[in-house]
């Protein structure tokens, strides 16, 4: 959990770097053998382009730094439960592992998942893992708080 926590904390980083960029505040890393070999945050509104999310951002760098589009040994860690586009790329580069902070009940994957079978995730690849929860107090204040002060 101490080592999920050190890169949840990097995806908070990105995050706040999408914050200050008038984005949606969720970040990612993706992580190989300790080491982030991808971050991304939100550039939707930046590159006026509605697939532009954290993960995708996150996912295009660490297939670049790998040079292949399979991820098998890599973590992805993302601040908010990601949305069915993401993990289907996810699925497509055969993720490892993922994490995620927040969960997103309005638009995160796990809504869309049938209720037969709640102890695993068919939009994602078989072999990938899945924990969520962490430090998901401090990853759903920063959208949260955003969303509020968007509404004012």
């Amino acid at each position: 959990m101490e080592t999920d926590e050190k890169f949840m904390r990097q995806a908070l980083n990105e995050a706040r770097t999408a914050l200050e960029r008038g984005e949606v505040p969720i970040g990612a890393v993706v992580v190989a053998n300790g080491v982030i070999i991808g971050r991304g945050h939100n550039l939707v509104e930046t590159l006026t382009d509605a697939t532009a999310h954290a993960e995708m951002q996150a996912i295009t760098a660490a297939s670049s730094a790998l040079g292949g589009k399979y991820l098998n040994d890599c973590t992805l860690y993302v601040t908010i439960e990601p949305c069915v586009m993401c993990a289907g790329a996810m699925a497509w580069s055969q993720l490892g592992r993922l994490v995620w902070g927040a969960d997103d009940p309005k638009r995160g994957f796990s809504k869309y998942e049938s209720a037969s079978a709640p102890s695993n995730h068919p939009l994602l690849h078989p072999r990938t893992t899945v924990v969520s929860g962490v430090l998901a107090d401090e990853c759903g204040r920063l959208v949260g708080d955003f969303f509020q002060n968007v509404r004012k």
